[in-house]
């Protein structure tokens, strides 16, 4: 090559390097708000997030480069939550992540142009919050985490545990309308596992604490825990009441189990914030919420927290164990 050419060649490239440097620094800064409704502290919720914020990572999507992500944590406190949903709006990102229906419906308060995407929610429908599955309609669409018949599983795998139940308390919410619709499954699944249900309506810890102390009087008792940020968010204290009076409880959520819980059917957490980071993304890029449908989960995992049932004095079956998603030794 002459020296001329490599001079102009060299001289093009020069030109060309600031050019490339001037669209990357002028690509815009997105903006993602996150509202949880658990506390900060909080390991498993804070493994979603983390699950949620690794899968946008592949998806090119890099804190600080090109995106910017404002959390905000809700202690299971519902004024906390919808003063956080207040701020988060305010901000206004170009998309926001809301686990459970509660941060939802804050948000929902808030905002009908902001796209979210929700997580760890049961009945989008029913609630109102979407016109359909399939196509949501407005700027909310997200994950279930669950059909309501799924909670008539959950009462057969507890009694497939512990045979010998045959009277089980169920914690629920009766100000959640989707708890309505979970103790109505169990309901319908207890008859045929000639089982007697106790249910019981607690909105606050003191609450849990009465319920569960009034199950531990009843004979061959069991509990059922259903998911709200409440029981999730006070989950080591549920956990340790169950315990303390020897009840065999089931819950939705694998990390209950991790934390000494007897035993969960439901989906996998994490998996789900995964999922809702490629929803983000095809937002982010231009897809609207209203023509994404709501997805539903197609598998459920079941775990067993071995130690526990030991303490317990529950002999676990091995045709069951060998069912179990997870084994907890």
């Amino acid at each position: 090559m002459r020296r001329r050419e490599f001079i102009t060649l060299l001289g093009g490239a020069a030109v060309a390097w600031p050019l490339a440097a001037g669209a990357q620094q002028g690509e815009r800064m997105r903006r993602i708000g996150v509202l949880n409704p658990f506390g900060e502290t909080d390991q498993a919720a804070q493994a979603n997030i983390t699950a949620f914020r690794q899968a946008l990572q592949k998806l090119a999507w890099t804190e600080g480069r090109n995106v910017r992500s404002d959390y905000r944590w809700g202690g299971a406190d519902a004024g906390r939550i919808r003063a956080q949903a207040i701020e988060l709006v305010s901000l206004n990102p170009d998309v926001i992540l809301a686990s459970t229906s509660l941060a939802l419906q804050a948000l929902q308060q808030e905002t009908r142009s902001i796209p979210i995407v929700v997580v760890q929610i049961t009945d989008p429908v029913g609630s109102g919050f979407v016109e359909s599955l399939a196509r949501p309609g407005g700027n909310i669409t997200g994950f279930t985490v669950a059909e309501f018949s799924m909670f008539g599983k959950l009462l057969e795998a507890l009694k497939d545990v512990t045979p010998l139940v045959t009277r089980v308390g169920v914690v629920l919410n009766p100000d959640q309308a989707p708890q309505l619709g979970m103790w109505r499954a169990i309901e319908g699944a207890a008859p045929a596992l000639k089982v007697q249900l106790m249910p019981a309506g607690v909105r606050d810890v003191a609450g849990v604490e009465r319920a569960i102390d009034l199950f531990a009087r009843e004979p061959n008792a069991g509990v059922i825990v259903l998911p709200s940020p409440l029981t999730e968010g006070n989950r080591k204290l549920v956990i340790a009441l169950a315990a303390r009076h020897r009840l065999p409880a089931a819950y939705a959520f694998r990390h209950f189990v991790t934390d000494g819980g007897l035993m969960s059917y439901g989906v996998d957490l994490a998996d789900q914030y995964r999922q809702a980071a490629s929803y983000v993304d095809r937002i982010l890029r231009g897809e609207k919420p209203a023509e994404l449908p709501v997805q539903q989960p197609t598998k459920f995992e079941l775990a067993i927290n071995l130690k526990t049932a030991k303490a317990l004095g529950i002999d676990v079956p091995p045709t069951l164990l060998a069912r179990a998603d997870e084994v907890i030794e």
